[in-house]
């Protein structure tokens, strides 16, 4: 399979590396003023791993014509303004596969949502979602992941082409489901990271419980199904983000408590305003959304919107 990887970042150079390894045709674009693109022109590595020469390097997009499959590993609320760059290049007949975890401020939109309405409709899109960290898969280290679409063919055949030893991939079964699961989960590793800075890390137990049946209940309002909420895109990804020292989202979240500044992409930051948009626009209260949103965004006192979240009005275990 020819494949173009839109994404030079840690996951696009990690799907770079994989898909080749696998025996597919990748060629990686970054922007000419990227400088992680300027250090693999020059190096052919990042901190983390060396692509191989039988991997193309390209600041060129319009390469994107020749792939079969665009793989898209960008910041989620920088999607809608590739789209536009795309737009003059007409692509047609292409598998467009989106490889972050967000939702789109302001218009609520997820993610193959934008793609799928700029895009010209004899392409189809999907998403590869799930937990697994670029420093433990170059070690060799195996995970499972999901790949998901609302076309059954195209699922089938990504499924098909890009399972090896290191990622075993299950079809996705609600696409909504498992893009909304997958966003909220970094706004729980935000969470997370804010009880590390607390010193109370032992409330991760309950900040998952409670996590998990909070996103279930938006995306049955939504109009998935709230089982996708204990699937690999949202609970099965919380080791890799609520424990990981690798995890961007918990590492902010412990940095911003203790005062410290963090300049690496935490896809949370933006998504919790996402999420309390869907939360009002369908009637769902997002008790830790809010919380992480008061802190970050209101300059709220941690420890006091910590210490509510975690004694408000007593429920049922299952009611959160």
């Amino acid at each position: 399979m020819r494949v173009f990887v839109i994404g030079c970042g840690r996951w696009g150079s990690l799907i770079t590396w994989y898909l080749d390894s696998i025996g597919h045709d990748v060629t990686l674009y970054g922007r000419a003023d990227s400088a992680r693109m300027q250090r693999f022109m020059q190096t052919r590595e990042n901190d983390l791993l060396r692509l191989p020469e039988s991997v193309a390097l390209t600041n060129d997009l319009q390469q994107v014509r020749e792939a079969e499959t665009v793989i898209i590993s960008v910041n989620s609320q920088g999607l809608q303004s590739l789209m536009d760059e795309l737009k003059p290049l007409a692509l047609r007949d292409k598998t467009f596969v989106l490889c972050m975890k967000g939702i789109e401020i302001g218009t609520g939109r997820r993610l193959s949502q934008i793609a799928g309405e700029n895009l010209h409709p004899s392409n189809k899109v999907a998403v590869w979602l799930g937990p697994g960290h670029v420093q433990e898969f170059y070690r060799g280290i195996p995970n499972c992941m999901v790949i998901d679409s609302a076309d059954e063919e195209t699922k089938r055949r990504l499924v098909d082409a890009f399972s090896g030893e290191l990622i075993r991939f299950y079809y996705g079964s609600d696409l909504l489901g498992n893009e909304v699961g997958a966003a909220a989960k970094n706004v729980v590793g935000i969470a997370a990271g804010f009880l590390d800075g607390a010193g109370v890390s032992s409330l991760k137990g309950a900040l998952m419980s409670r996590g998990t049946r909070e996103v279930a209940r938006l995306i049955r309002a939504m109009g998935g199904s709230e089982l996708s909420a204990y699937g690999l895109c949202h609970l099965g990804d919380y080791e890799a983000t609520v424990f990981s020292q690798w995890s961007h989202n918990r590492q902010f979240g412990e940095s911003f408590i203790r005062g410290e500044s963090y300049t690496k992409l935490a896809e949370g930051y933006y998504t919790v305003r996402a999420m309390l948009q869907l939360g009002e626009q369908y009637g769902v209260e997002l008790p830790i959304c809010q919380a992480v949103y008061d802190i970050l965004y209101e300059k709220a006192d941690p420890p006091q919107v910590l210490q509510e979240l975690f004694t408000r009005d007593l429920k049922g275990e299952f009611d959160a």
